[in-house]
């Protein structure tokens, strides 16, 4: 895919990575996800993303999910690959073991380095921009480079690296973040991805976000905020969104998010196993019943059947 041809806007769900009880990745679930949301709506894919726990897959391993993604996406939504490295090197072999595998895009943090500067972002942006032919996503999420631009640093590499074709805002508060980004573009059209499994994700659209790119077990709901929300039906989109934010809030802790939400992938038939990959913390009794607590409102609610808060998410359903 050209680097114009992609609209960054609407819903990426990224991936969480299947495990089996002996630690290899399940890639039957891995496709049955891709599956699951591609048929819940979604704009398009993220594979190797944080909380794909890529950072605790191999080589190897890292390969074999962004092929098995791209294979079973097969053209009918654009992926993007997490490609990420501390090394310039290796952030450019990644990127373009991704372009030659198919990825529409490429999803990159700054390298985390002791005195990282402005000049020595743009420049990273910039060198892996001209190694490859596919577009840019702009990670901006502290905890992964240890460093937080600014607004006028993301408007600069927008700027100067004509590649980059969207920010994935992920350093709160994003919505703020948001509206300080684009008004420093002054009117330069500058795509905003909401991430933070999707928590702000009705008032990061408000401050001018053109979507999402996040996990949440649910897709087909932050799809349809999102629908509702550029359809002008804003109230609609926010009456949906506050209904179902106690999951994405609880889905989103720290430390214990993933187990969490695959978890509910499990419940939902995605996923055999919801195994975190060690080191991790794993599902705990009292979050167990705290989860089955918040999926009892969500079957409450008058639209559970059409997103998929079926019987089966019951706690019986727990393995």
């Amino acid at each position: 895919m050209s680097r114009t041809a992609l609209r960054f806007e609407g819903v990426f769900s990224v991936l969480a990575t299947p495990f089996s009880p002996r630690d290899q990745i399940d890639e039957a679930s891995l496709r049955r996800i891709v599956d699951r949301c591609i048929a819940a709506g979604v704009d398009g894919l993220t594979a190797l993303g944080v909380t794909s726990e890529v950072g605790r897959l191999s080589e190897a391993e890292r390969a074999a999910v962004r092929r098995a993604v791209l294979d079973q996406a097969g053209g009918r939504v654009p992926v993007v690959v997490g490609a990420t490295a501390e090394g310039r090197r290796q952030c450019i072999e990644a990127s373009r073991a991704a372009q030659q595998d198919g990825a529409a895009a490429v999803m990159i943090s700054p390298p985390r380095l002791p005195k990282l500067h402005s000049d020595a972002v743009v420049g990273h942006y910039r060198a892996v921009a001209e190694a490859i032919e596919i577009p840019i996503v702009v990670q901006d999420y502290p905890p992964v480079s240890g460093f937080a631009m600014e607004p006028a640093l993301l408007v600069r590499i927008a700027r100067e690296v004509p590649s980059v074709g969207a920010i994935k805002l992920e350093d709160p508060p994003t919505p703020l973040k948001t509206a300080r980004i684009l008004d420093a573009a002054g009117g330069a059209p500058i795509r905003i991805l909401g991430g933070l499994g999707g928590v702000y994700l009705l008032e990061e659209l408000l401050a001018g976000a053109a979507g999402a790119m996040t996990g949440f077990a649910f897709p087909e709901i932050l799809v349809e905020v999102v629908r509702r929300f550029r359809a002008g039906a804003v109230d609609s989109a926010a009456e949906l969104f506050y209904r179902y934010v106690a999951l994405m809030r609880f889905e989103f802790q720290e430390g214990i998010g993933l187990a969490i939400r695959k978890e509910v992938l499990r419940r939902r038939g995605a996923l055999v196993h919801a195994a975190v990959r060690p080191p991790a913390t794993t599902l705990d009794p009292g979050t167990g019943a705290a989860l089955d607590r918040v999926l009892k409102h969500m079957q409450s609610q008058p639209d559970a059947i059409r997103f998929g808060v079926a019987a089966d998410l019951a706690p019986s359903a727990r393995g």
